[in-house]
């Protein structure tokens, strides 16, 4: 039979044999290259909404800065709060100056050294803190969640015990018997805290232990161990993230709270709140003894409660 293929076909297959498919890229070399297409996910459309969030870029920005400062505090004053020298009472609340931005308190000793240098204490409780609610409530609010049964219940009961006791009071009783430092204090703190972490992971995985990649991945033979750490803490952890780093803002105002009750950090120590605490007395005469630590405080708690909302918002899908 004659071959009708006429020499237009011939071209249009030749055209397309040699040409690139869609998922591929010419290079210079005549070599093909493969796209690579960015999955979407929860967290990849998380990012971008941060970068483009102006309340995140400040808040971030301010947290960053409070890291440095906590972290290399000698970077942004000459002195130092701890040196035998530091403190000099014919100095003794004199406003502030060129010399000294913040003035002096009862003490005769530099506010401005003391602020940046009680950043310090601050940053570690709220670091420490946030960090051992986090694994400690969300590895029992995984187990309860994921196991149920009895488990689920005493673990329930368990954590009712501590919701009954108030952070505040309870950090009061608990330090009272304790020594004061940044890392008591945030071990008590965590103790209390750890209860609201367990609930919220809990129900984020009792929402996702029955969706279907996780009924195809056991479905597939995969065992209790991978199926929780690949599948079901991924999906489950976004609210926790979230509640903690709105939480951490909470738990520095909870230490300022208790050293300025006198139960907290304790001297030679510095924090915000035994700064407060010590200018009470005298806030009427000089105010700047107490408003640049107060100031100081309350931009940190700010700034963690702003990347905390702009997480928020970024993580949950209804409010896009």
């Amino acid at each position: 039979m004659r071959d009708t293929t006429t020499v237009e076909d011939s071209m249009t297959d030749t055209q397309i044999a040699g040409a690139p498919s869609a998922g591929a890229v010419v290079s210079k070399g005549g070599r093909k290259k493969k796209k690579k297409d960015r999955e979407a996910s929860l967290w990849s459309d998380a990012i971008d909404d941060l970068r483009r969030n102006p309340v995140f870029l400040i808040g971030a920005f301010l947290v960053l800065c409070l890291l440095v400062i906590s972290a290399v505090p000698q970077w942004f004053t000459d002195g130092s709060p701890f040196d035998s020298t530091a403190c000099v009472l014919q100095d003794s609340l004199k406003t502030p100056s060129a010399e000294h931005w913040f003035g002096y308190d009862i003490q005769g000793c530099d506010v401005y050294t003391r602020t940046v240098w009680a950043a310090r204490n601050s940053v570690i409780v709220g670091i420490v803190t946030t960090t051992l609610v986090t694994v400690i409530g969300g590895a029992l609010g995984l187990l309860a969640g994921w196991t149920g049964g009895i488990v689920d219940s005493i673990l329930s009961r368990f954590t009712e015990i501590f919701f009954a006791i108030p952070l505040l009071l309870g950090g009061m009783l608990i330090m009272s018997a304790l020594p004061g430092n940044a890392w008591t204090v945030s071990l008590v703190l965590a103790i209390l805290g750890w209860p609201q972490i367990f609930r919220i992971m809990r129900s984020s995985v009792l929402q996702n232990k029955n969706n279907d990649y996780v009924v195809a991945a056991r479905a597939l033979g995969a065992g209790t161990l991978r199926i929780t750490l690949r599948h079901i803490l991924p999906n489950a952890i976004a609210p926790v993230i979230v509640v903690g780093a709105i939480s951490l803002g909470v738990y520095i105002s909870a230490e300022a709270a208790l050293s300025y009750l006198g139960i907290g950090v304790q001297p030679p120590e510095i924090s915000w709140g035994l700064m407060v605490s010590d200018a009470s007395v005298r806030w009427l005469q000089a105010p700047h003894v107490l408003l640049f630590p107060a100031v100081a405080l309350s931009i940190t708690v700010l700034a963690f409660i702003m990347v905390g909302d702009a997480v928020r918002d970024a993580l949950d899908p209804k409010l896009r």
